[in-house]
């Protein structure tokens, strides 16, 4: 059996009984898959006894403990950590607790990785949006993201853009280990991104794409969660882009239509003026989504994806500027991440 034939699926786990049988058993039916690790991580819901009758009739399941949390680390790596320790084979796919991998996708994956010779391949899942709230800021994220981090820099050599995905992060051995790992790491909220930056700067060569052939997630169930998430991971992804903060928010909210569109008692042609302009901020968003694989009716939400992506953003940067951000009932201290470009 070749290097590429063999792959341990590595999923960390934290209060996950919604979603941790059906990513467990969707990774097991992939042939390439050999084990199916998965760190529970000090959950108290019912994920421990899914996991423990999972493993009664899933062959390729390993579930181990977690344990304490050390000082120092993220609890997601720390998990992420203690399965690629566990794991026996040459390629190591980090997901997530809420994945579910579509038929084929690790034989698409490997063969990405052989055909362009890349020691790190991730993803970018198919997202699912079941509320208005996740169908106006989910989408609206990724849109301006794939922007902010453009897949032909990432996978250029000569670039030195990095970045992945930490629902779907495939990496071989050996560069998992020559760049430290989660170990190196640790305290990183954004850890999928700190990972694809050493392993560029170490000189593998990155691919990473959109995968809504690879694996769908729905990220988040509750408005919470959600906005939890995102205080956690905006501001950073922003700033590691090169961008600043006041140049996000002008560029994104559209103050010159919305400005008009309150000058209308004055003058009607500022009206006129407005409606176009904010039509155009629609139709651009529109192309967006649709390049990006999100359905069009999204764009129905742009105003109010606008509106929660800034509040967001001005939360993220409250977090970072206060010294801490909470994630699934932990909180961990953060430093303002440094603008990088």
């Amino acid at each position: 059996m070749n290097a590429y034939a063999c792959v341990s699926a590595i999923i960390p786990a934290r209060n996950e009984e919604r979603t941790v049988a059906q990513a467990v058993v969707s990774a097991a039916e992939q042939p390439e898959i050999q084990e199916v690790v998965v760190v529970n991580d000090q959950s108290n819901d019912s994920t421990s006894e899914i996991l423990r009758r999972l493993a009664a009739v899933q062959p390729k399941l390993r579930a181990f403990e977690a344990g304490p949390l050390p000082a120092g680390w993220v609890g997601k790596n720390h998990a992420a950590w203690l399965g690629a320790q566990k794991a026996g084979c040459d390629w190591l796919l980090f997901t997530d607790a809420d994945a579910v991998h579509l038929p084929g996708s690790t034989a698409h994956a490997l063969s990405e990785a052989r055909s362009r010779g890349a020691g790190l391949v991730s993803y970018s899942p198919g997202q699912e949006t079941h509320t208005w709230w996740e169908r106006a800021l989910i989408p609206f994220v990724f849109c301006r993201l794939s922007q902010l981090y453009s897949y032909a820099a990432i996978n250029d050599p000569g670039s030195r853009a990095a970045a992945a995905n930490g629902q779907y992060l495939l990496i071989r051995r050996d560069v998992y280990e020559q760049i430290g790992g989660h170990a190196a790491v640790r305290d990183e909220v954004l850890e999928d991104v700190a990972l694809a930056r050493l392993a560029k700067s170490a000189g593998f060569r990155l691919h990473f794409g959109p995968g809504d052939h690879i694996c769908r997630v729905r990220m988040y169930s509750s408005f919470k969660a959600m906005w939890e998430g995102w205080s956690k991971n905006l501001l950073p992804l922003v700033t590691w882009s090169g961008q600043r903060v006041t140049q996000e928010m002008l560029s994104m909210m559209p103050w010159i239509p919305l400005l008009c569109l309150l000058l209308t008692p004055f003058h009607a042609i500022f009206g006129a003026l407005g409606v176009l302009l904010l039509a155009g901020r629609h139709a651009s968003y529109a192309a967006l989504l649709r390049k990006n694989r999100f359905p069009l009716s999204s764009v129905l939400y742009y105003l109010a994806g606008v509106g929660l992506y800034c509040a967001a953003l001005l939360a993220s940067d409250w977090g970072y500027a206060r010294g801490k951000i909470a994630w699934k009932g932990r909180e961990y201290p953060v430093a303002m991440p440094a603008r990088r470009s």
